[in-house]
C-alpha cells in the first residue's frame, strides 16, 4: 500500500504536539507531506477533503481528559473516503482518560479508519518555574519513540496490499467518555510593567483571545487557558495569578511526579 500524501494536522498551543507529530511524519514514507496548523483559527475554519490515497495523522493535546471541545467544528469539515488515520494525543503527565478512544470514534465518523494510535506526554501548560510539571517533555526518550512508532506504522503500511489488510485499531477507553469538554473561562493572567507590547503574546493565541494593540486586553470567554502566551512572552511579563487555573497547577505538581511513558497502538505488526 503506497500513501500518495500524508496530512499531518496538530493543534498545538505550546509546541508539544507539533514536535510530536513533526516526528512521526518524518519516518513514515509518503509522495509528499502537507502539515495543517489547527492551532489557528483560520486554519481551523477551511474545509480538509482526504482520499484513500492518503494518510491523515491527528495530534491534539488532552483537555481535561477529553479531545479539545474548540476542534468540533474543524473535525466537522473533514471530508474522508476510506481515508487511513492515526490518532495521537499529548498530555501533561496526569492521565489521558478516554481522549484516544474519543479522537478516534471522531475520525471514524468522518470517513476515516484509524490505523494506529499514541499517547505521549507534553510539559504541562500549567507548568512554570513554582509548579513544574514533566518539564521539557518530550524529551530525548519520548521522540525516540515516536521514531518506533512511526517506523513500525510505515512497515505496517508498506506491507499491506490494501487498507483492508489492515483492520481498525483497538484503543483503550470506555464509554461514555466522561470528563469534561468545556474549558474554564476564567480570569487567570497578570501583565507586569515588563510587557513591551510587542504583541508576541496575541501572535501565538490560538483563539485570538488577546488585543494585538494592548496585551492587557483579554477576552476570557476566548482564552482557553493554553498559556501559550506565558510560556513565549520574551519578557517573562506574563503570569499566573491567584485562580484557580493557579490552583490547579499546584494539584498537578504535587500529585503528577511521577513519570509516565508513551503508550503505542497498531492494528498490528
Amino acid at each position: 500500500m503506497k500513501i500518495q500524501s500524508l496530512k499531518l494536522a496538530c493543534f498545538s498551543p505550546t509546541g508539544n504536539s507539533k514536535l510530536v507529530g513533526k516526528i512521526i511524519a518524518q519516518n513514515i514514507k509518503a509522495n509528499s507531506t502537507q502539515q495543517i496548523d489547527i492551532t489557528r483559527p483560520r486554519v481551523r475554519a477551511q474545509t480538509l477533503s482526504l482520499t484513500s490515497e492518503d494518510l491523515l495523522v491527528v495530534v491534539v493535546p488532552v483537555y481535561m481528559g477529553r479531545v479539545p471541545a474548540l476542534l468540533e467544528d474543524w473535525f466537522g469539515k473533514i471530508e474522508a473516503n476510506n481515508t487511513p488515520a492515526i490518532c495521537v494525543v499529548v498530555y501533561g503527565n496526569r492521565v489521558y482518560d478516554n481522549a484516544l478512544l474519543e479522537l478516534k470514534d471522531i475520525l471514524a465518523k468522518r470517513g476515516c479508519v484509524p490505523i494506529a494510535g499514541a499517547a505521549f506526554i507534553g510539559e504541562h501548560s500549567f507548568s512554570n518555574s513554582q509548579t513544574p510539571v514533566a518539564v521539557s517533555r518530550p524529551d530525548s526518550i519520548d521522540l525516540d519513540i515516536c521514531k518506533v512508532f512511526s517506523s513500525k506504522v510505515n512497515k505496517m503500511i508498506t506491507e499491506a496490499n490494501s487498507l483492508t489488510d489492515l483492520p481498525p485499531v483497538s484503543l483503550p477507553g470506555k464509554y461514555p467518555y466522561g470528563g469534561v469538554t468545556q474549558l474554564w473561562s476564567v480570569d487567570f493572567l497578570d501583565v507586569s510593567d515588563r510587557c513591551e507590547q510587542c504583541g508576541k503574546c496575541a501572535e501565538v493565541c490560538p483563539m485570538d483571545a488577546i488585543n494585538p494593540i494592548n496585551s492587557r486586553d483579554i477576552d476570557i470567554d476566548k482564552c482557553i487557558s493554553c498559556c501559550a502566551c506565558i510560556k513565549n512572552c520574551p519578557n517573562i511579563a506574563r503570569t499566573m495569578k491567584d485562580s484557580k487555573v493557579k490552583d490547579a497547577s499546584v494539584r498537578l505538581f504535587n500529585n503528577c511526579k511521577e513519570r509516565k511513558e508513551p503508550e503505542l497502538f497498531f492494528s498490528f505488526v
